[in-house]
């Protein structure tokens, strides 16, 4: 059986599903507020900190080492230090869709998160989880159209985490082979877009989208759902909807 995961509202167990500050949502480049204080992102990500990869039944995560600030994301729009502890990806039933961002309603194939915890404020990502200025994700988008070479090493161990809870050793891989080689970005506050839907992050979102091809995008929907034993579930769709910005601006 195939699963198609509704992550649109979550209301009957997620409440804040219809909060003020949920995402992801449709940006608008023309409505964009142009923010002179915003500045360039400084990223430090060492591959050595990349630890294991998990199958977590709505999608897989690449899990990291988040002690002594190895790994970090830091600048405008950031106030202090964000450890990063992991990344995931969101994909669609077909290739024209899968990202949970959109700009002017266009959607892409796909949408890497990469997420981070504010370790100047909190003392681990469980406390920071729910907290307002708890989180930021950068996020990408992914085109359809050439093979994505630094994809590969992804996309070579999902095989041996297909089910439910599956996990295993990952590491040296370098995140910032997810990331295009324009760092121009919009931001505004926004919420987890899986339940539990804290109004808790930051996002980072980058203009520029990276590439994979239709071959790629069908081994994500290879991941299954159920765990080991049970009757195969692979998940076809893991991205939530646009949501409204109820006042909030996008800046650039």
């Amino acid at each position: 059986m195939a699963k198609e995961m509704d992550l649109t509202t979550g209301t009957s167990y997620c409440p804040i599903a219809n909060g003020d500050h949920q995402s992801p949502v449709d940006i608008k480049p023309k409505e964009v507020k142009k923010d002179a204080s915003l500045g360039l992102l400084w990223i430090t990500w060492k591959p050595s900190t990349c630890k294991e990869i998990i199958n977590v039944s709505h999608s897989f995560h690449v899990n990291f080492e988040d002690k002594d600030n190895q790994s970090v994301l830091n600048g405008r729009p950031l106030t202090g230090t964000y450890r990063l502890r992991r990344f995931h990806f969101h994909w669609g039933q077909t290739d024209e869709q899968g990202s949970e961002h959109t700009a002017d309603g266009k959607k892409y194939a796909s949408e890497p998160h990469l997420i981070h915890w504010n370790a100047d404020k909190y003392s681990n990502v469980a406390e920071a989880f729910d907290k307002p200025d708890g989180l930021a994700i950068v996020a990408v988008f992914l085109k359809l159209g050439l093979c994505n070479e630094n994809l590969k090493d992804i996309l070579k161990p999902l095989d041996s985490i297909k089910t439910k809870g599956k996990k295993s050793l990952f590491s040296d891989f370098d995140p910032s082979s997810l990331l295009p080689k324009s760092m121009d970005y919009w931001t505004y506050n926004g919420s987890l877009t899986h339940p539990p839907l804290h109004e808790s992050v930051i996002w980072v979102i980058l203009k520029e989208p990276i590439t994979i091809n239709s071959k790629q995008l069908s081994q994500f929907r290879t991941i299954l759902s159920s765990a080991e034993g049970e009757g195969p579930c692979p998940i076809l769709s893991n991205h939530r909807q646009p949501q409204l910005l109820k006042g909030r601006v996008v800046r650039d």
